[in-house]
């Protein structure tokens, strides 16, 4: 069985899979058509988040068994169409979400203690005590939107902040002994800080917008290391200048590339970005919420062994 990577990865993948007697090709530079032009010589895929696999593309992978998508997400992956060809998908949310999952803890905890202005003002000779006094999270109640892999890493991070939290998912009967399952209205009613941990979905899209910051019942905090696509930038900026959300940790943006590699999908400046960037309640870091060396490794390790229980089906 031949394997094509089209996206760097740990050098850990492609050791695992050629010991599992697979040829594995790398071409990391040759544009989405020349890969088309190879494709049907290929029986598996390797790709983080280079281009899109659609329909065109599929149609030419004739021989294509598998699809390894070394990250969380499929969204970039037409999947009833793969489904419909036979191609098994194969992602690793197992090989992050403990990263995500702290780097949204410490998003928070940054947010509250005021580091990112402490520091900025410390740099330039300035020791104001008093104006960075800070927040705990201990009696605050969190909520978390979307309780699969990576809302229950993050969860099991809040575990000894002694704060209530609270959890919403389309399916059911997934809270555990971190998280309470509710629906979205009690969460409305009690969240004091809101993460999202959704993946890329028509429901998804857009789905932080006026109408459903209004529904809070309280003003509070965002975390975001979800995807960028899940807030309207536009609307985030209104609910911040109002109050009704006291500061945002933004991991992703909905400006960003499909493919995550790039920042804007052109070299405009979005309005909404430059009201962001100018805000002193808006924390941000490049979409590197399960970007740890640690985590390099642990995403190519998932994929092999994926791999190697698919082989053997």
């Amino acid at each position: 069985m031949k394997v094509l990577f089209v996206d760097t990865n740990h050098p850990h993948l492609i050791e695992g899979l050629r010991a599992l007697d697979l040829q594995c090709d790398e071409d990391y530079t040759s544009s989405k058509a020349e890969i088309e032009n190879k494709i049907s010589d290929y029986q598996g895929l390797v790709i983080r988040s280079r281009f899109s696999i659609d329909k065109a593309f599929l149609d030419r992978a004739t021989d294509l068994k598998f699809i390894g998508r070394v990250g969380a997400g499929l969204e970039n992956i037409d999947i009833d169409y793969a489904e419909q060809k036979g191609i098994r998908l194969i992602a690793a949310p197992e090989g992050n979400r403990n990263a995500v999952g702290e780097h949204a803890l410490g998003m928070i905890l940054a947010m509250f203690n005021k580091l990112k202005q402490a520091d900025n003002e410390i740099r330039n000779g300035l020791w104001r005590r008093e104006e960075n006094r800070g927040l705990e999270l201990e009696g605050k109640t969190v909520g978390i939107i979307g309780y699969g892999n990576m809302g229950k890493a993050f969860a099991k991070k809040l575990r000894g902040f002694d704060c209530e939290v609270l959890c919403h998912d389309i399916k059911e009967g997934v809270g555990d002994e971190n998280a309470q399952q509710v629906p979205l209205e009690t969460l409305f009613d009690k969240a004091e800080v809101l993460s999202l941990h959704t993946p890329q979905t028509p429901l998804t899209v857009g789905m932080v917008n006026t109408a459903f910051i209004n529904c809070f019942k309280h003003p509070f905090y965002l975390v975001n290391t979800a995807r960028g696509s899940a807030v309207a930038t536009s609307d985030l900026m209104k609910a911040i200048e109002s109050g009704k959300i006291l500061g945002a940790c933004l991991d992703v943006l909905e400006y960003e590339k499909t493919s995550f590699e790039d920042f804007f999908a052109d070299d405009k400046l979005p309005e909404g970005f430059q009201k962001l960037i100018k805000s002193e309640k808006v924390l941000l870091s490049p979409h590197v919420a399960g970007w740890t060396l640690e985590s390099k490794y642990k995403l190519a390790d998932t994929i092999v062994q994926k791999v190697r229980l698919f082989l053997e089906e």
